[in-house]
């Protein structure tokens, strides 16, 4: 399905640059729409291929190392995109005035794709790539101490939420049904 979604996006057009750059973000780091819209330029280690996130809801910072397919599309966005300014934001409106994304704007490109792909969720938008991206990580076998620190949580409740369909399958299996998986 992400894959899907992100075939939908149009990147020979600026705002599809611009989006798809973003719905990486989303998806890979599992970040929060405000912390999308909260990137700027100095939050790129491009000599240690790091990102850098300041600003997370819990009042602390992240750092992780930065993908390569996210590098590209951000570099993609910024050489043929970004509009000229001494704004240290990395993304920006496509139409006037030129301001600095909103987090609102990033849930709604992503409802928007998930919706061109057909992705169907009860509340669709950039929380959504926030669960798939945890969902992978728990798929993956990491602990939910190591998922909760991936993705800025304060407490472990926070991450046991997204463990809901884990869980569900966990107690098929145990119930002696483990086809459903």
């Amino acid at each position: 399905e992400v894959r899907r979604m992100l075939a939908c996006v149009d990147r020979r057009a600026i705002v599809g640059r611009r989006d798809y750059a973003i719905l990486l973000l989303l998806v890979t780091y599992g970040l929060r729409a405000n912390e999308v819209a909260n990137l700027t330029l100095d939050d790129i280690d491009w000599k240690r291929e790091r990102l850098s996130v300041p600003q997370r809801k819990a009042g602390h910072w992240s750092a992780y190392p930065l993908a390569s397919v996210v590098g590209e599309a951000i570099i993609d966005y910024l050489k043929n995109g970004r509009p000229e300014t001494t704004d240290r934001h990395v993304f920006f409106r496509t139409m006037a005035p030129r301001k600095p994304i909103c987090s609102a704007a990033i849930s709604s490109a992503a409802a928007k794709y998930l919706g061109q792909a057909g992705v169907q969720v009860h509340r669709p938008g950039s929380h959504t790539l926030r669960h798939t991206c945890v969902q992978r990580l728990i798929d993956a076998e990491f602990s939910l101490k190591t998922v909760g620190d991936y993705v800025g949580h304060r407490s472990a409740q926070s991450t046991e939420i997204y463990t809901k369909v884990a869980l569900t399958a966990l107690r098929e299996v145990a119930m002696g049904n483990g086809e459903a998986l």
